[in-house]
């Protein structure tokens, strides 16, 4: 990371020192930093000054809650000025909230992000290069495929693709957990889910056929209290669950050693605010803003993730804790072949729409029989043939060959009492 600029060393210092600060200090800290990164992108980014109309308000809650179609535009009209695509760092999100959309980050700001993860799994005793199995998902193709591969290796871990997790591929994970001393498995909480009711079926506990397994880190959905209970008995290792957001600051609150969801205070000033954008008392159920206490190359402040949230007060020793978390849940993707993928597959899919044409706005994929598949979409136009056809490839590359699909643009999706949209949702179970 530092031949690459990002100064990993100088990012593990600073978060040494924030975590040391007295509540009073950090609280303090953490409402200077966040004006400084408000007038930083008043005075240097042109798409933030025209958000607040070119005036800096008094007070913070004057400022505009920024939305994921905020930043579908063209990222170089999102970058503050000095900072280029050639010296930042670009990515963009999964889209399992339906909006897609690319981010950058000035490379210390990524640092700290990846400083503070560091920080986060020492808790449990366990580092960044620490034997990692990873069910994830990657780019199955051209350059990207093996980029993702050159990460991996660097990173010391293994990737179980989550595409397929029929019982013919767990069988081959379960020699890998024997011949591979890995210290703990991080994944999609669903696809883990899976793994863990594969393993109870045929009465198999994972640490038994890996010893060095410390623990089992969930992600990107929701954890629910039944998931934990099967994840735990199943793989016999702590199971922490990790909440975050890639392109706000990463780690919003991850779990400690007593199952508190610690927010990140460190590299984020959390809001739970209600319908109207007003901030709601602790213990009160509302929307999650998060602003990055790091970021200048692109502005996100205020910002709705798209999830709902409950936040207690800090404790005796000044931490702030999640107390609740609603969204993310995806449900199982299966197919005629009897192959099974968590419903976060159709990110590696809808993602060459969005990084070829960037056309896609919104969407939501649906499976109404086993080989059907409706795709709903918000776009700035009709789908060609040929783009069509393309998903249709994907499908066949990333899930399996034969499944059909029907492509339906909508002008708006509708979205459930909790504001936060699946990005994939089954029927077959329901007919």
């Amino acid at each position: 990371m530092k031949l690459a600029g990002y100064n990993i060393y100088q990012a593990n210092r600073f978060i040494n020192k924030i975590s040391s600060f007295t509540p009073e200090k950090k609280i303090e800290w953490q409402y200077n930093q966040k004006w400084v990164l408000a007038r930083f992108h008043y005075k240097n980014n042109n798409f933030y000054n025209m958000k607040i109309n070119g005036h800096l308000p008094e007070y913070w809650e004057q400022l505009p809650i920024m939305r994921k179609k905020d930043y579908q535009i063209d990222i170089n009209k999102l970058l503050t000025n000095g900072y280029t695509k050639k010296n930042t760092y670009i990515a963009n999100t999964s889209g399992s909230s339906g909006h897609p959309f690319f981010y950058a980050k000035n490379k210390y700001a990524h640092a700290i992000t990846w400083a503070l993860t560091e920080n986060r799994y020492k808790w449990h005793n366990i580092r960044l290069e620490s034997k990692q199995a990873r069910y994830f998902g990657s780019p199955l193709e051209h350059t990207g495929k093996y980029y993702e591969l050159l990460k991996d290796l660097l990173m010391n871990r293994k990737k179980m693709l989550v595409f397929d997790l029929s019982d013919s591929i767990l069988d081959r994970h379960l020699i890998l957990f024997e011949k591979i001393k890995f210290k703990y498995i991080y994944g999609y909480t669903s696809a883990l889910v899976l793994f863990a009711r594969y393993l109870l079926s045929n009465n198999l506990i994972l640490h038994s056929l890996c010893p060095t397994l410390k623990c089992c880190i969930t992600t990107s959905e929701v954890l629910t209290p039944e998931d934990r209970i099967i994840l735990n008995s199943a793989f016999g290792v702590k199971i922490i669950n990790e909440y975050g957001v890639s392109e706000a600051g990463g780690i919003i609150a991850f779990e400690d050693d007593n199952s508190n969801w610690i927010l990140s205070t460190e590299t984020q000033f959390i809001e739970i605010v209600d319908d109207d954008g007003k901030v709601v008392d602790d213990g009160k159920e509302g929307k999650v803003l998060i602003t990055d206490l790091h970021n200048k190359a692109m502005p996100f402040l205020r910002y709705e993730v798209g999830d709902i949230g409950i936040k207690s007060s800090t404790k005796n020793n000044g931490q702030s804790f999640l107390n609740k978390l609603i969204g993310r849940t995806n449900d199982i993707i299966n197919l005629p072949s009897g192959k099974k993928s968590p419903g976060l597959t159709f990110y590696y899919i809808s993602r060459s729409i969005l990084e070829s044409y960037g056309i896609l706005k919104e969407f939501i994929i649906k499976q109404e029989t086993l080989d059907t598949f409706v795709f709903e979409i918000v776009s700035s136009r009709d789908l060609s043939n040929s783009e069509i056809q393309t998903i249709q490839d994907k499908m066949d590359i990333y899930l399996e060959p034969g499944l059909k699909i029907k492509i339906n643009r909508k002008n708006m999706i509708n979205r459930p009492k909790s504001g936060k949209l699946k990005h994939f949702y089954s029927y077959i179970d329901e007919k």
